[in-house]
């Protein structure tokens, strides 16, 4: 199992390098300067392909799942090309996010900023990651009738993106606490609009037109995808939340910040909504300082509190909510006018089991 998984991200890192000699080539064709070139692709090479890669992987799953059988070379290519476009657009986040957020590393190296010789470069940089996914869609993809469809997803899902990024910083600045800011609804906004469109909806949506499924005026495949993804996002990011704060480090692979960086998490939104006033204000003079022992006095409250258990019991209630909404779609597949392919169950459940119950 843990063979064909590597295997499979073996095969999908494989593209990679022929997308970023495309891009380099590109440059080349335009005359840029050879310095230019060079850093171009240490951005590329630095900041793309170091992550998970679940993203990137899943559209390459779901066009298999979706079409019920292996793609020919081509279409291995062309679904691998929308994966690593979901992940340009991920590395394009990061590298901003970061400088937003002063972070110090980020996939176990330095965040690119802080890479020396780098600093606010990065930002042009962020933009030319972004700028790599539309000269590749439209160098591959201009012929294909779904190519407007493929266009305004990634556009779409970019600003809703932003969008949830801006609510996060004005809500949950880090050099200034205020936690009256906070509240289940606005984090629930923060995660749908900042995490779960792109990470979940994102990836569907691509091997959704790649595989040739149409839009209808009844029954839509799309929204029908978007009801079930977006509350599968919203329990992935709820989940990071507490794995954050209860996970030790050495399963989790990092060590968890949001309590010290005053994050909006699930945690303190729900301890908010429990705590007695003194309890209050153990958490009004303790959360967001940079400091452990303060870090350690809000965890403890997290303990008395219950938070365990209340996860535990969200994610029950989750994962009840979204088999259900997976069991809307007819087991032939929904009704989606033309075309032999349909949307299918299996496409959503790939996504619940690799997240339910997870540890890191």
């Amino acid at each position: 199992m843990a063979d064909a998984k590597a295997q499979k991200r073996q095969k999908f890192e494989s593209v990679f390098p022929i997308l970023r000699d495309e891009l380099l080539a590109y440059l080349k064709q335009e005359g840029m300067p050879e310095d230019a070139i060079t850093w171009y692709q240490r951005n590329l090479d630095y900041n793309v392909p170091g992550g998970k890669l679940n993203r990137g992987i899943s559209v390459v799953d779901s066009v298999e799942i979706l079409k019920g059988r292996k793609l020919t070379d081509d279409e291995y290519f062309k679904a691998a090309l929308l994966g690593w476009g979901v992940e340009l657009l991920q590395a394009f986040f990061l590298v901003s996010d970061d400088m937003m957020d002063q972070s110090v590393t980020r996939r176990s190296q330095p965040c690119w900023f802080r890479v020396e010789g780098v600093n606010l470069i990065a930002i042009n940089d962020s933009f030319m990651l972004e700028g790599a996914i539309y000269y590749l869609l439209k160098k591959h993809f201009r012929s294909e009738p779904y190519y407007v469809h493929i266009l305004e997803a990634f556009h779409d899902t970019t600003f809703q993106t932003e969008i949830g990024q801006l609510i996060d910083l004005i809500t949950a600045p880090e050099d200034h606490v205020d936690l009256s800011k906070f509240s289940l609804a606005k984090h629930q906004k923060i995660v749908i609009y900042k995490t779960a469109y792109y990470s979940f909806y994102l990836p569907v949506a691509l091997a959704m037109y790649m595989s040739g499924i149409p839009h209808s005026s009844t029954n839509d495949p799309y929204e029908l995808a978007q009801k079930i993804l977006v509350p599968l996002g919203e329990y992935f990011q709820v989940q990071d939340d507490f794995l954050d704060f209860a996970t030790p480090p050495e399963v989790l692979g990092k060590v968890g910040t949001d309590i010290i960086d005053n994050k909006c998490s699930w945690c303190i939104n729900v301890a908010l909504a429990l705590a007695t006033p003194a309890q209050r204000k153990i958490l009004d003079d303790n959360y967001g300082l940079k400091d452990k022992a303060a870090e350690a006095r809000v965890k403890a409250l997290y303990e008395e509190l219950g938070i365990r258990q209340k996860y535990a019991e969200y994610e029950e209630g989750a994962y009840k909510r979204i088999i259900g909404l997976i069991e809307t779609i007819p087991p032939e597949g929904a009704e989606v006018g033309a075309g032999d392919v349909r949307l299918r169950r299996e496409v959503f459940k790939v996504f619940l089991d690799k997240i339910y119950k997870r540890q890191k």
